[in-house]
């Protein structure tokens, strides 16, 4: 998203403004890490954040924690800690676009499975389903994931300021949270709820969803274009 490099490389929004929240534990896998967010997210809300871009999923604890994993069913959309808390940031106005997952078949995970987040896959350079990127199922209380954006081997810039590529819908979700947010620029009178409809909408395939690839790819400006269209 904020990534330049002159003459070589433009993210998605480099002239936003960010705010880094590290709500995740490198050294363990725990479900505190839940409550971390949504302490992170309460933090954004107060700061006027607009948009929170989250490349995290929990649905398994074990072998440390497995009293805390969930099931397939508890990927509802309302049963996990974090999902409650993506909730009510949603509530609060803010618009959170969520890594799908790299679990394939295994399903998304929470925050992911909430019908108020914005819930990103992957695809390849040819707009095809990257095998990783976690599928949606009919547990989830709306159509998961909701669209995608390239997340296998897409270009990045590191730690060392090299351009290089990989794989993950952490790539793939701040890739379209960054169009999002210049979506949103460009229709500051739109809700969090109007932009995450219009980015559907915009979608590839929004009439024929399925569970890889969601709505499909997003014309960002379609979207702008149907956001200006409403405000005539």
């Amino acid at each position: 998203m904020a990534g330049f490099i002159l003459d070589n490389y433009v993210g998605t929004a480099p002239d936003a403004s960010y705010y880094l929240f590290r709500t995740e534990d490198d050294n363990d896998e725990n479900p505190v890490e839940e409550s971390y967010w949504v302490e992170a997210a309460e933090r954004a809300d107060s700061l006027g954040v607009d948009i929170i871009n989250t490349s995290l999923g929990y649905k398994d604890y074990a072998p440390n924690y497995p009293r805390y994993s969930y099931s397939n069913s508890d990927m509802d959309g309302n049963t996990a800690f974090i999902t409650k808390g993506a909730n009510i940031a949603f509530e609060k106005g803010l618009l959170l676009v969520v890594s799908a997952g790299n679990s394939g078949n295994s399903g998304v995970g929470a925050p992911a499975d909430s019908a108020n987040v914005l819930s990103i896959g992957a695809v390849n350079s040819l707009g095809d389903y990257a095998a990783f990127s976690s599928v949606g199922s009919a547990i989830q209380p709306s159509q998961k994931p909701d669209v995608v954006a390239r997340g296998e081997e897409p270009y990045l810039v590191n730690i060392k300021d090299d351009i290089v590529q990989n794989n993950g819908t952490s790539f793939s979700a701040p890739i379209l949270a960054g169009g999002i947010a210049c979506l949103m620029q460009a229709l500051p009178n739109k809700t969090n709820i109007e932009i995450m409809q219009l980015v559907r909408e915009a979608g590839s395939q929004y009439n024929t969803p399925d569970y890889q690839l969601g709505y499909g790819i997003p014309n960002l400006y379609h979207a702008l274009h149907e956001g200006l269209s409403a405000d005539d």
